[in-house]
């Protein structure tokens, strides 16, 4: 990889670090908003999921434009408008004007981070693709963990406000220094194949993974991808709200959340080297079992700070690592030609996962559901992440079959 390359991916990953943030500024900002405008934290379930919409429509709607347009420009406007609507929700006074500024957001995100998940693979060498893509994609636990180590600061200083202007400038400074890194973009840059013959070949590529061979892989990726999302925002939707009521304060609450989140960097890079070396298969079933084993110890122990918070470095980091480590698995599961493809409608199908999530925390919440027997609930989806990872050695000899059907040439 050239220089260019290797800050063009430096900066990518800043998307997702500011998406990170961005996810736990709602969930950080939701307890606090009951002292300052009078908000029932009850009442966000559907803030939390106008996010996820917006990720979901986003995605199927405007991301593909990056086909035709270039991933710049659809990266470098997703970034921006990103900005300003995570600017516009700080200027929130009723549930209302929450809900459609993360409305907003999730559009601008839906539409920004599956050509980023894309072009983080294209410029990424073949050999070192899964690697990359994890590393690129460590920005969201980066973010999440800045967000609750940094939350009682930046509020002492900016008020609740602070969670929504500090990502929102951060997401606008991003947009103005990918414009002149990122090339001017035709998708497939690097790609030696030919944009344009590939194109030709394949109209609509992603129609690909709904067909034989290819639907039984994309079926078992597109399923661990969404369990897991649904697990990734309900915890990070909810953990800030809930963790005070097992007798943490709301800044412990808020440090908890972003250790947790911390600890999915390690396990996710630790996960996808093994991913690369070691059996496929075998390492999901490690990072979900282990998630699995963390809820369930939670969900049978009285609260305890240290004991919770190493648990929950186990289950909500592995619940971070999931989303680092599985785009890396696209890798293996389909050719380079189809990557982009899997990726950006695996990352939909993920949104449409997560939208389970934070209704599902909300009414757990509503209805006055013990701390411990919320986050018990979590071991679910991670078990069903347990039995579909048993699915991957079938899933990855679809591959192999295909390429030794190959005439040789």
């Amino acid at each position: 990889m050239n220089g260019r390359s290797i800050v063009s991916l430096v900066l990518l990953g800043g998307i997702f670090i500011m998406e990170g943030f961005d996810i736990a500024a709602m969930a950080l900002a939701v307890p606090r908003l009951e002292g300052a405008l009078g908000l029932d934290p009850a009442g966000f379930g559907w803030v939390f999921t106008a996010l996820l919409i917006g990720l979901g429509a986003g995605g199927a709607l405007i991301a593909p434009l990056g086909d035709r347009f270039g991933r710049r420009t659809l990266i470098v406007l997703g970034c921006l408008v990103t900005g300003l609507s995570t600017l516009g929700t700080a200027s929130a006074t009723s549930i209302t004007g929450f809900l459609v500024w993360r409305l907003l957001t999730g559009l601008a995100l839906g539409a920004c981070l599956p050509n980023v998940s894309a072009l983080s693979a294209e410029l990424a060498p073949p050999r070192l693709r899964a690697t990359i893509m994890a590393v690129v994609s460590a920005g969201i636990p980066i973010g999440l963990a800045l967000a609750g180590l940094l939350a009682p600061e930046i509020v002492g200083l900016l008020g609740w406000e602070g969670l929504f202007l500090v990502p929102g400038a951060f997401a606008i400074l991003l947009a103005i220094a990918l414009w002149p890194i990122l090339q001017p973009g035709i998708p497939g840059f690097g790609d030696t194949e030919g944009t344009e013959e590939k194109a030709a070949k394949e109209p609509l590529p992603q129609l690909a993974l709904f067909k034989s061979p290819w639907v039984f892989p994309f079926a078992v990726f597109a399923a661990l991808l969404a369990f897991n999302a649904c697990n990734l925002y309900l915890l990070n939707s909810w953990l800030p709200t809930v963790l005070p009521g097992a007798g943490m304060t709301l800044d412990a609450a808020a440090r908890v959340t972003g250790v947790a989140n911390l600890a999915g960097l390690g396990i996710g890079i630790a996960a996808s080297l093994l991913l690369d070396r070691w059996h496929k298969g075998l390492t999901l079933v490690l990072l979900f079992g282990s998630m699995a084993a963390s809820f369930a110890a939670i969900w049978l122990t009285a609260p305890d700070q240290t004991r919770w918070t190493l648990l929950l470095m186990v289950g909500v980091g592995g619940a971070n690592a999931g989303g680092m480590v599985l785009p890396g698995l696209a890798a293996y599961l389909f050719p380079a030609r189809m990557l982009s493809s899997a990726v950006g409608v695996g990352v939909l199908v993920a949104r449409l996962g997560a939208f389970a999530g934070p209704p599902l925390g909300g009414w757990m919440l509503a209805t006055s559901v013990a701390p411990k027997d919320f986050l018990g609930v979590a071991a679910i989806p991670a078990l069903a992440c347990v039995a579909i990872a048993l699915l991957v050695p079938a899933a990855l000899k679809r591959r192999e079959a295909v390429e030794a059907a190959k005439p040789v040439s």
